[in-house]
């Protein structure tokens, strides 16, 4: 039996000394090479499990397995992050003083590239996203989802296996929220990085393999999708 690369066993999470429940015994197989879309009302844990789910803070209960290996059981976090995994925020978090070339490169820092060779592959990067022409600009010169296309080419900067996004089209027009989700798709597609996404926005649905839903911190459904070719 192929083991999921991503799986949660009776995950919870409680905050603030026991008076906030985010996640209450969630258990999911997430398989190499789908699209997910994790959905739900403000408050229902969405950005919580997809914090946990990429390592960024450990669940009070519970257990997270990548490729059948425990989270807690890995001594370097950071580590493993940094070579399995890419991020994509709704703020972008790109740093303002760097270009767009400068920002895709920076997750590459700590590997063996030369300075030449990292700057090549995230001019290789951003033109996969459709910005080679503005490679040199300054995260200021460039439009919101300009911006988002950078924070997704600097996810994709170590060869992650798996995209986690959250809100990734949230501070986007539905145009620039639309292109966004086309190129989120190819990648899926083309390249085959499972996704796993976090969003409020219904549209998503024409888009991803699968739909959860979470209500109070427990998952309520849990639906594949038929995609349309693209």
């Amino acid at each position: 039996m192929t083991v999921p690369l991503l799986r949660t066993e009776h995950l919870a999470k409680t905050y603030a000394d026991g008076d906030v429940h985010a996640l209450a015994d969630v258990n999911l197989e997430i398989q190499r090479g789908e699209f997910v879309a994790i959905m739900g009302p403000s408050g229902c844990g969405k950005s919580t499990l997809l914090n946990i789910l990429g390592g960024l803070e450990p669940p009070s209960d519970g257990q997270v397995y990548f490729e059948g290996t425990p989270l807690s059981k890995l001594r370097d976090l950071d580590h493993f992050r940094s070579h399995h995994l890419g991020f994509v925020f709704q703020s972008f978090l790109l740093l303002p003083t760097l270009s767009a070339l400068e920002n895709v490169q920076v997750p590459m820092f700590e590997g063996t590239l030369s300075a030449r060779a990292r700057a090549h592959k995230a001019r290789e990067l951003l033109t996969a996203v459709g910005l080679s022409h503005r490679v040199d600009h300054l995260p200021s010169k460039l439009s919101v989802g300009e911006r988002q296309r950078v924070a997704i080419a600097r996810a994709l900067a170590n060869g992650p296996s798996l995209i986690l996004a959250d809100e990734p089209t949230g501070n986007l027009d539905s145009k620039n929220a639309t292109e966004i989700l086309e190129l989120f798709a190819q990648l899926n597609k083309h390249r085959g990085i499972t996704l796993v996404v976090v969003t409020h926005w219904e549209g998503l649905a024409d888009y991803c393999s699968r739909q959860i839903h979470l209500k109070d911190g427990h998952v309520v459904s849990d639906e594949r999708m038929t995609v349309r070719e693209r």
